[in-house]
């Protein structure tokens, strides 16, 4: 198991977000976590990353107990995170940007680099010398998922990877995520968007006020529409 996430409870002071959030992912799988804005998805990729101080529960990476590690020992063990807010730097070039997120070659996690991410990202080497701060929402998502590969990690937490963007960045978008499964790296996925998730996910998650209500394939949640009215309807 490449993650496993157990009676995982956060707090931001004295409210109580996540309540015994469990969820697993396996190698190579992708994973969605679905749920309506302020639902906890983004909580709890903070909270599995380190960024949540007052937290409980067990978060096993790659066999691993990180539950109390800070978050960049998490990260230096292969562990990447893609924030919604993305927070690229945008007084630095793309180059300089990716530059930025490199770190060593990691023995159970395919290797990336600047080529292969521009292959990835085709518009990002067409701007290689472009500032963040020059680029639209859809150009600095890339960015922001191109930097974070090229730390080398073997899982990535991408939140709302399409929120925002056009409809021809969400294909590319699909197809860039398409492309890091192949190539081995497990991901884990917040979404609003369903349509988004059955492009790429093998299984999904629904999280409604920080607890998980719903998990089964996403072939499962299809027959289910039920459970998507209740829990995904806006």
């Amino acid at each position: 198991m490449k993650l496993s996430v157990q009676d995982l409870n956060s707090h931001y002071g004295p409210a109580h977000i996540l309540f015994d959030v469990a969820l697993e992912v396996g190698e190579g799988e992708v994973v969605a976590l679905l749920g309506r804005n302020g639902a906890g998805k983004s909580t709890t990729f903070r909270s599995i990353i380190g960024l949540v101080e007052s937290r409980t529960g067990r978060i096993v990476f790659e066999g691993r107990d990180v539950s109390d590690q800070p978050t960049h020992a998490i990260v230096s063990r292969g562990l990447g995170y893609v924030p919604e807010e993305r927070r690229i730097f945008t007084d630095l070039t793309v180059d300089e940007n990716l530059e930025v997120g490199r770190q060593p070659v990691r023995p159970k996690a395919p290797h990336w680099t600047r080529e292969k991410l521009f292959e990835l990202f085709p518009n990002l080497a067409e701007m290689r010398n472009r500032t963040g701060g020059r680029m639209s929402g859809g150009e600095q998502q890339m960015l922001t998922i191109a930097r974070t590969l090229m730390g080398n990690p073997s899982l990535v937490l991408l939140d709302e990877p399409s929120e925002g963007l056009s409809p021809k960045i969400v294909e590319q978008m699909v197809a860039a995520i398409q492309t890091m499964k192949q190539a081995g790296v497990s991901i884990v996925v917040s979404e609003q968007n369903l349509h988004f998730a059955r492009l790429i996910c093998d299984r999904a998650y629904i999280i409604e006020r920080g607890r998980i209500c719903y998990s089964g394939t996403m072939a499962e949640l299809d027959a289910r529409p039920d459970i998507r009215d209740t829990h995904l309807a806006l």
